[in-house]
């Protein structure tokens, strides 16, 4: 049911449970059963009914119009996040792109070029080739849970394990920065989700803390049991983020530094990606600067 059509619901509910109470309490010292013993009761009922149809039918004429301000209102909002999309999607994707081409049209256009140039020239491509990858990648996931969650396979996941694995996954980036991981996650934490996304949770928030916390810090990971899921923590003690900043984190191609960020490969999607994972699995997430420096992830997964 629409916001218009709860309102005229409830003013109609209003309208006649005052038309019931008028036709039985009226006259105290009437009997229910008994007719009305005046004229001018029936005339005042029957006011009082066309006045409630009246009332009814303008109330509802302006229901309907609401609702369709509310529908073009948010059809705009759509529309003009789908073009920010689009816009962004196409600024991402020239980047790479861009670079593929020049490398390859320069070894293409110079055959004696020599072996060490072409090599390098190679591994830039490979480079940009699979940044463009991961670039797509993330959009497919996005659109996966954006408009087709239902096909996504559900099943029991060990998220203890599988933690254990990114942990183990990125030591060597963790060591190229000097940083420690402290995984305080119980032992059998098990979830009914998507495996895919749960491991995208951990994943992004652990890329995110080695690419951008700072060297010699370190990321720690609790979890606390609920009665229908589990209540995670995940924080760092690097540098931050400016406090502007951080209601923006979750959006799509949001970048602090958009230098910086590519240079690290990231594609702009990551916390993105987190969030809608979260949502999607029943969660609520939340982030902040930690009062003793480094950003403080608070979010919960139902279906334990």
């Amino acid at each position: 049911m629409t916001e218009g059509h709860k309102m005229w619901m409830s003013v109609m509910v209003v309208f006649a449970a005052y038309a019931i109470i008028f036709l039985l309490f009226e006259d105290y010292d009437r009997k229910m059963s008994e007719p009305f013993g005046e004229v001018s009761d029936w005339h005042l009922l029957t006011f009082s009914l066309v006045v409630m149809a009246g009332l009814g039918w303008l109330l509802y004429h302006y229901a309907r119009r609401m609702d369709e301000r509310i529908s073009r209102e948010q059809q705009q909002r759509q529309n003009q996040m789908r073009r920010e999309l689009t816009q962004n999607i196409a600024h991402e994707l020239k980047t790479p792109v861009a670079s593929i081409l020049g490398y390859t049209d320069t070894i293409l256009d110079n055959p004696d070029i020599s072996d060490d140039t072409r090599r390098q020239f190679i591994v830039r491509t490979n480079a940009q080739a699979r940044r463009l990858s991961a670039l797509l990648q993330d959009i497919s996931t996005l659109n996966k849970m954006d408009y087709a969650p239902e096909i996504l396979k559900m099943e029991r996941i060990d998220l203890s394990a599988m933690v254990a694995d990114i942990v183990q996954e990125s030591e060597q980036a963790l060591a190229a920065k000097q940083m420690a991981f402290r995984n305080c996650l119980p032992q059998d934490i098990c979830i009914q989700g998507n495996w895919q996304l749960l491991y995208s949770i951990f994943r992004n928030l652990t890329d995110n803390a080695i690419n951008y916390a700072g060297a010699n810090t370190t990321i720690e990971l609790s979890a606390e049991q609920l009665p229908d899921g589990w209540h995670f923590t995940f924080s760092d003690n690097g540098v931050g983020v400016p406090d502007e900043h951080l209601p923006r984190l979750f959006e799509r191609f949001y970048r602090i530094d958009k230098g910086r960020s590519r240079n690290l490969g990231g594609t702009g999607l990551g916390l993105a990606i987190v969030k809608n994972a979260v949502v999607l699995h029943g969660g609520q997430i939340s982030v902040s600067n930690a009062a003793s420096g480094g950003l403080h992830f608070d979010f919960t997964l139902v279906g334990a």
